[in-house]
């Protein structure tokens, strides 16, 4: 920052050895700590406080969307049906792996709760995730990455919806991500063996 020198009508005047020192190191140090303290009310005026809250807020509602998703994949590798599909809103849809499995939340259950009932569930573990808010707070959307012992990588992307101050999960999506360079292989396959969906019982 250029050194602030003070004007004077009176002509020069002697200093004390490091008086302009002082000045330029103290002056400097006053106008950031000035503006740093009315940053906040410039910016947002009367409204600087609750700006703190909405950031404290914003920061509530995605780690509560990250708690939901946890408990999500914890109860599925728990084979607890209850609470897998109590995060799950009425008008849940899940897709998965498959290009045909488009499923309802009761489509779903009755393919997920029997095996449940054995004591069998799935477990995917989330290692990298990101959450979006919307701008009114009760929608937010996400994806993760996700390990599994016998697929490795699978990608997991979805909506949540705030119901009664709980993350209901509206939409779930499963897939595969298929590196670039084994893009053309695999897709190649895939075309050799798709066929059309069974009809909806």
């Amino acid at each position: 920052m250029p050194e602030t020198r003070a004007r004077r009508d009176d002509g020069p005047r002697p200093r004390a050895p490091g008086a302009r020192r002082r000045v330029g190191a103290v002056l400097p140090v006053a106008l950031l700590a000035l503006a740093c303290s009315g940053c906040c009310q410039l910016l947002f005026g009367d409204r600087c406080p609750q700006r703190a809250a909405e950031l404290a807020r914003w920061d509530d509602l995605r780690g509560a969307v990250a708690t939901t998703l946890d408990d999500l994949h914890a109860a599925a590798a728990a084979a607890d049906g209850e609470a897998y599909f109590s995060h799950f809103a009425d008008d849940a849809v899940f897709l998965g792996t498959d290009p045909c499995e488009r499923w309802s939340l009761p489509e779903f259950r009755a393919y997920a709760d029997p095996i449940f009932a054995e004591g069998r569930g799935w477990t995917y573990r989330p290692f990298e995730r990101h959450v979006m808010l919307s701008a009114d707070g009760t929608l937010a959307w996400f994806d993760e990455r996700l390990d599994n012992d016998k697929y490795g990588e699978s990608r997991g992307t979805g909506v949540l919806r705030l119901d009664d101050c709980c993350w209901k999960v509206v939409h779930y999506a499963l897939t595969f991500p298929i590196p670039n360079d084994l893009a053309g292989e695999f897709t190649a396959r895939m075309r050799a063996v798709a066929g059309p969906c069974p009809p909806d019982e």
